[in-house]
């Protein structure tokens, strides 16, 4: 834990420069790929606005791809971090193997579904008769290697996770200066139009795959083996549910995609432009919006773990402080952009190539009008990525589609119903404002609440040394008298008891925040979305120090643990007394109603929300079925009572 507490010492500014610089860079090469295509593709005389028309069309589908992809992939890395975490050789490699096998199945369903209707799903995206060969053209070859792009995307994210950030960079930057040096190439010199630019995408594509293939083979966390490839529902489960907010994310701009495209091509078709400028405009204008976009979040996301160890260790200050920092340099680029864009967007569109002086308008008022609030956009995205990293994944989610879905699709729907086409342009700086004052309203409060942190009683707690023997760990259904049974457990046998004590020992020994640890294994339902919770920075920085602390304890002998999925992080520890405790869901009922004399309802509420909040830690820490008899030595009817439970318990651990 030593690493992480240099999170929480370390000027603020200098941790910011070291982590968010190569994830700008990153993310900017990344976007290359969106924008190389359409910059050659508008220069070329045989395509011009036409072409860029064209793989605007294909890029919604092409994101459909990605949403599957990087939810995969994202989901993958956040499990194989999980599975380092737990020093779990045994799903890290199963993980990736799954995740890849999977990929696979769904990059060919996508293939199949797509050539079969190709024409019609190029319609529905916005092709028009002048552009619908193009953009056919253009799909078909990306379409028959979506599964390199989509195997080389999870390989980067796998790389990332094993620990080797610059080799993913390499990897990434490989395959787009490829694409950079073969486009004008094969557009220019072979002519061979729309489609050298799609082979050009492409052949990038694969040599990032290739790349990927060789470091796969001599990762340093896990080896691939044929059991790998073996399809394990419940580990895929885990890397679906860590993925899900990604392909949520995803989703959402195929969505305002297809919405924004549909307006601008009927309400296009309507105006002087027709159905191709709008749609042409729109898409290198997204282009450059990515850009601009990706610089804010890869800030953002540098600051995720200084945010996270510092929500964590309570040091509040330096939270608020990362903070300001963040939106300073959100708001400083943001107003530069937004500058250059109403001051001078003849310098980027020309960029691309301008066919018509009726282009050129509509492309400067596509500039002008959809980009006028990019600061906002900008600081809307660091909000959300700040929430998710201080562990508030409700808030983060609100703040993520308030502007794009909540707000931007209705409008972009609705607007041209009165302004034409320019009000689907008008659509993204009213989203803006209104999302800007939602996610203050969130921001704010939450800020002003950590400034006002109360004091709070720390509690000590110390590692006793014990004679070598049986740990005794213990997972109990809420209400089962688990608590109970292992202090009784523990006096018989004469050795330390640890229960609530873990919190403080988990807090000293690692800098975190007593008050957050026990907020992480707290059952009291304040978080409404306690799965997505548990995979946040700092709720896994509290996990960590408690594994930590399970281990020193158990270094110093014999003794009683409850809780915390003991069995499972301490399972390759000797003489380990795996016990799981349950009861009839009446019998626990009974229980809670007598010790918090709660009503039945009551009871019964906080029974069902308390285990299914330890299911979840338990499958998070082990990637295993919690209550699963064949995770434990001895499960035991809580019901037999307490003292003849506790004495079956200590002959057992005695023999």
């Amino acid at each position: 834990m030593e690493e992480n507490k240099y999170l929480g010492q370390a000027k603020i500014s200098k941790l910011l420069l070291k982590f968010s610089i190569p994830c700008i860079l990153s993310l900017l090469i990344s976007a290359l790929y969106n924008i190389v295509d359409q910059i050659f593709i508008g220069n070329s005389p045989e395509l011009g606005y036409y072409g860029n028309a064209a793989t605007s069309v294909v890029f919604p589908l092409t994101v459909i791809a990605m949403a599957f992809t990087f939810a995969i992939g994202d989901g993958a890395a956040a499990f194989l971090s999980i599975c380092q975490g737990r020093k779990d050789s045994r799903n890290a490699h199963k993980a990736v193997g799954n995740s890849l096998l999977i990929n696979l199945i769904l990059s060919a369903i996508f293939m199949v579904v797509c050539f079969v209707f190709m024409d019609p799903l190029l319609r529905i995206f916005g092709a028009s008769d002048s552009t619908i060969n193009l953009a056919h053209d253009y799909f078909v070859i990306i379409l028959a290697f979506i599964p390199a792009f989509t195997t080389g995307n999870i390989l980067n994210s796998i790389i990332r996770a094993d620990g080797q950030p610059a080799f993913a960079m390499v990897q990434t930057l490989a395959g787009a200066i490829t694409n950079i040096i073969l486009d004008p190439i094969f557009i220019f010199v072979l002519h061979w139009g729309i489609k050298g630019a799609a082979w050009a995408t492409i052949i990038g594509q694969v040599l990032t795959l290739v790349i990927g293939l060789t470091y796969i083979l001599r990762s340093k966390t896990f080896r691939l083996e044929k059991s790998s490839f073996k399809l394990n529902l419940q580990v895929f489960g885990n890397v679906t549910k860590l993925g899900i907010s990604t392909f949520i994310t995803q989703i959402a701009v195929v969505i305002i995609t297809l919405v924004a495209n549909i307006s601008l091509a009927k309400y296009g078709s309507l105006s002087e432009y027709g159905a191709d400028i709008p749609i042409a405009t729109m898409g290198i204008c997204s282009k450059v919006f990515s850009i601009m976009i990706n610089i804010a979040i890869g800030i953002v996301v540098g600051a995720q773990p200084i945010l996270g160890y510092n929500i964590g260790a309570g040091k509040n200050e330096r939270v608020r402080e990362t903070f300001r920092l963040v939106i300073s340099a959100t708001v400083i680029i943001g107003v530069i952009l937004t500058i250059v864009v109403e001051l001078f967007p003849d310098l980027i569109i020309n960029l691309f190539g301008v066919d018509s002086e009726l282009y050129l308008q509509f492309a400067r008022l596509t500039f002008r009008i959809f980009l006028l609030c990019v600061t906002f956009t900008c600081v809307i995205k660091v909000i959300s990525i700040f929430f998710q990293a201080v562990g508030e994944p409700l808030k983060a989610t609100v703040v993520s589609l308030i502007r794009d879905i909540i707000c931007f699709v209705p409008l972009a729907l609705l607007l041209p119903t009165f302004m034409g086409v320019e009000g689907v342009l008008w659509a993204a700086p009213i989203a803006d404002v209104v999302s800007i004052i939602v996610a203050i309203a969130l921001v704010v409060p939450f800020l002003h609440k950590l400034g006002h942190h109360p004091t709070i009683q720390k509690t000590a707690a110390t590692i006793q040394k014990s004679h070598p023997g049986v740990i005794i760990t213990i997972s109990r259904e809420h209400g089962s008298q688990g608590k109970k049974i292992g202090e009784l457990v523990a006096k018989q046998l004469g050795i330390p008891y640890y229960c609530k004590e873990l919190t403080a020992l988990s807090a000293q020994e690692s800098g975190i925040d007593q008050e957050y640890i026990k907020k992480v294994n707290s059952n009291d339902g304040e978080q409404i979305m306690h799965e997505l919770y548990l995979t946040t920075s700092p709720a896994k920085y509290a996990i960590e120090a408690q594994d930590a602390v399970l281990h020193k304890i158990a270094e110093q002998g014999s003794c009683v643990i409850v809780g915390r999925a003991a069995d499972y992080v301490l399972r390759d520890t000797p003489n380990l007394l795996r016990l799981f405790i349950y009861a009839s869901k009446e019998f626990r009922v009974k229980n809670v109603m007598a010790m918090y004399d709660d009503d039945e309802k009551e009871a019964t509420r906080n029974v069902e929300r308390s285990d299914k909040n330890r299911a979840e830690y338990y499958s998070l820490i082990s990637g295993q079925d919690w209550g699963d008899p064949r995770n434990y030595d001895l499960c035991i009817d809580a019901s037999l009572g307490q003292a003849k439970v506790a004495q079956i318990i200590a002959d057992l651990a005695q023999r």
